[in-house]
Formats: structure tokens, C-alpha cells, sequence
């Protein structure tokens, strides 16, 4: 059922404090329902309204008509902070009372580009929305430099579809209300369940001094053949345990099962790993939907031997702890506007391997990337010959400037009644 919350203060305010952000999220699940739950937590005087994250398409179509008559109005509100699930054009058309409001529009993705398997399938509709939501919205943020490049870039494109009459300059209306704010990922910590090197690695990452002998800062390279993928042993390479050293590579997709995020390419690149007699486990993570693609079925056969864990685990501790076994996170998404999956996984000492394309350049250095399959393949190659690299390897990505820590000023300063 929908969550209406009057107002949620600190624990140093008064419950009696009125409310003055208007907090209202159509689809209340996943990085969505965190945000706000973060937003509601740390952020003073806020009143809450929600939609269940179910039937995404109506709730971007309705959920303007029925907030509409279910927020009470209330004289004290200042701000309106939304997702762009909502069309907002339609809200303050119909709720004038909040149109005087500063309205804040957040981009977890946008519909402009967002995949599809045919671009006639594409609902205009969806897109249409969030470029009208922009044009009410006094600020319009979005998760990454990526994503908000890419709809501005093809708001022009997009429109063409109008058969005539069609809008001018909506990029130019809509650039100069738009800013890029990380999504503040909450990391869990994790010392106590990471591996004795991974430990160590991360003391390391986190001390201003240069990394002792007994840290490698080994990283996978691209010019070197297929049979080496991996650069030589340096002096610093960090000694793995024992029982740490004898282990196959264990490699992790902790994604949706779905198409866009390119589960066909990942299981196809293994299979190639298998058929060169590659030793290596695999854990299969991630949310099931309704229309699982066919390629997991057919993997999960085919790699049958080398599969750790298979499916979604409900237990936010148990996927954590996966994370923390694995020594390589790999993705082969098709579209990705942040990544929480990949950041997450980075925080638990994977080594990251990523498309060079989409968001993945803006956070993961050029070591991490890749730009063809054949790439993907040579670097796990190498990986699964001398798996001590990746576990002995200290990441070069700061997550810590993905936290709410980090981000909560900007935070604060974008909900405050006045300013950007």
C-alpha cells in the first residue's frame, strides 16, 4: 500500500516541526526507495508520499492524477523533490498550490535512451514526460555526467518523432536548470567478512603514505598477446595466503537478469574461458523479473561445475558476503546511468572489469575497461592463469566519494528553499 508520511525530522527536532520538503516517489523500490529513505532520514522537515514499485509504466502514466488527491495541502512546504517517474507537469497543473514550490526533478535514468529491443517499441510517451517535467522543474539533477549528457544530447532527435509542429530549443531551456549529483550509495562495512588479503588491501587503499612492498599495484594490459594478459610479477606484489593461493578466480555478475544488462555477451565469454580448460567459479547474483531471458537456463547447464552461487539473494548480508568471496566483478551492460552493482562490489575488494562506454569511464580508471568482447575475454584469461593478481590488487576508485557523507552538503544545499 502507498506510505504517506506527514513529516520525519532528526532526532534532535521536535515532531511537531512543520514540514517543508515534499518528498514524492511514485516507485518506492530499489536505489529509488533508498534515496528517499536516506532524503527522510537526514534531512529535516520532510513529508513523505509514495507509490509500491510495481507496474512501472502506469506509475509513470497515473501517479501524477493520484497524488494529486491524496497530498493535503499544507502552507509550509518549500521545496518538492520527485523522481522523474513522475510527470510533474502534470502534478502542479493540477495542484497549483504546489507549483510555487522549488521543484526538484532527480534522473535515476532517462527514458530518451533507455534500451529497448526495437526502437519501435519505444513508448514516446515516457520520454515525452520527463522532458515536460523538465521544463516545470526549477532543477533538474541527475546521477552522472552520462546520463545527463545523453538526454540533453537527444532531446533534439527525440522529437523528430512529432510527425509536425514540432517544439524548438526545449535543450536550451532545460541545460542551464541541470546539475550532476552522485546517487549516495550506502556502503556497508565489511571488515569483518572480507578475506585476510583483501584486509590488507584495504588498509592500504585507505593510508596517505605509498603502498608498502607487500601491496601489488599490478592492473591488467591491453597490448599484451592472448596468451599473457596479465603483466609480470613486480616486487610488490602482495603474498597471498596459502589456502587464498590454491582457489580458481572467482568471478561475479551481480546484475539484473535481464537483457540490456548483457547477460548473452558475460555467459558467452565464459564459456570461452571453459572450453581453453580455464579454472575459475562464477556467482550469478542479481533480481529476477518476469521474463527471465533464455541464456540463463542454457548457462546454468553449461557451466553447471564451475557455478557458486546462482540467483538473487534476498539477504542484503548474504550478497555482501559473496561480494566479499569474489575477486572479480564484471560487467557487460548495454546501458548503466550509475552502477550501485559495480560500486558496491568495488567496495568489497572485486576487481572491475567494464564496458569503456556509458557511465563506466566517469568512475573506474582506463585499466578497468574494456572495448570489445575479445578484450573482456583476454583480460579474464589472464586473471584465471594468475588469479594472485586481482586478489593482490588495490583498486584505484575512491568509493568513499559515493557516500552520504560525502554528498550530504550538496544534499542539503539542493533541498534548501533557495539556491541551485
Amino acid at each position: 500500500m502507498e506510505r504517506n508520511v506527514w513529516f520525519s525530522l532528526g532526532a534532535e527536532q521536535m515532531q511537531s516541526e512543520s514540514p517543508r520538503v515534499l518528498l514524492v516517489e511514485p516507485f518506492y523500490g530499489g536505489s529509488h526507495k533508498q534515496l528517499i529513505d536516506l532524503l527522510q532520514e537526514n534531512i529535516n522537515g520532510c513529508s513523505v508520499f509514495t507509490l509500491p514499485a510495481k507496474k512501472w509504466h502506469w506509475r509513470a502514466r497515473t501517479a501524477a492524477l493520484y497524488f494529486s488527491q491524496t497530498i493535503p495541502a499544507c502552507p509550509t512546504y518549500r521545496v518538492l523533490f520527485s523522481s522523474s517517474v513522475l510527470n510533474l507537469c502534470e502534478l502542479v497543473a493540477l495542484r497549483p498550490d504546489l507549483a510555487h514550490l522549488k521543484k526538484v526533478l532527480y534522473f535515476h535514468e532517462n527514458q530518451l535512451i533507455y534500451p529497448v529491443r526495437k526502437d519501435q517499441d519505444r513508448d514516446f510517451q515516457y520520454g515525452y514526460n520527463q522532458v515536460l517535467s523538465c521544463l516545470v522543474s526549477d532543477v533538474v539533477v541527475f546521477n552522472s555526467q552520462f546520463n545527463m549528457d545523453s538526454f540533453l544530447s537527444s532531446i533534439l532527435s527525440f522529437m523528430k518523432k512529432i510527425p509536425d509542429h514540432r517544439p524548438k530549443d526545449l535543450e536550451q531551456l532545460i541545460r542551464p536548470k541541470c546539475v550532476v549529483l552522485n546517487y549516495p550509495v550506502q556502503f556497508p562495512d565489511v571488515s569483518r567478512l572480507l578475506p585476510k588479503h583483501k584486509l590488507v588491501c584495504q588498509q592500504v587503499k585507505h593510508c596517505p603514505d605509498e603502498p608498502p612492498p607487500s601491496c601489488s599495484k599490478e592492473f591488467l594490459s591491453e597490448e599484451e598477446n592472448p596468451d599473457q594478459s596479465v603483466s609480470e610479477h613486480r616486487n610488490d606484489q602482495k603474498p597471498v595466503p596459502e589456502e587464498d593461493h590454491m582457489k580458481p578466480l572467482h568471478i561475479v555478475w551481480p546484475h539484473r537478469w535481464e537483457h540490456d544488462k548483457n547477460p548473452e555477451l558475460f555467459f558467452s565469454t565464459l564459456l570461452k574461458l571453459k572450453e581453453k580448460q580455464l579454472d575459475f567459479q562464477v556467482s550469478v547474483l542479481g533480481e529476477t523479473f518476469t521474463d527471465v531471458p533464455e541464456v540463463f537456463a542454457e548457462a546454468r547447464r553449461l557451466l553447471n561445475c564451475h557455478i557458486l552461487n546462482w540467483g538473487f539473494l534476498p539477504s542484503k548480508e548474504d550478497y555482501i558476503r559473496v561480494l566479499c568471496q569474489a575477486d572479480v566483478v564484471v560487467s557487460t551492460a548495454k546501458h548503466e546511468f550509475f552502477g550501485v552493482a559495480m560500486l558496491e562490489a568495488v567496495h568489497c575488494g572485486c576487481y572491475p572489469l567494464c564496458p569503456k562506454a556509458l557511465v563506466y569511464p566517469e568512475i573506474f580508471p582506463a585499466e578497468y575497461l574494456y572495448s570489445t568482447p575479445e578484450q573482456l575475454f583476454k583480460h579474464l584469461q589472464g586473471l584465471c592463469r594468475r588469479p594472485n593478481i586481482a586478489r593482490g590488487h588495490i583498486v584505484k576508485v575512491d568509493t568513499s566519494s559515493f557516500t552520504w557523507v560525502s554528498l550530504k552538503q550538496r544534499f542539503e544545499t539542493l533541498l534548501a528553499s533557495t539556491g541551485p
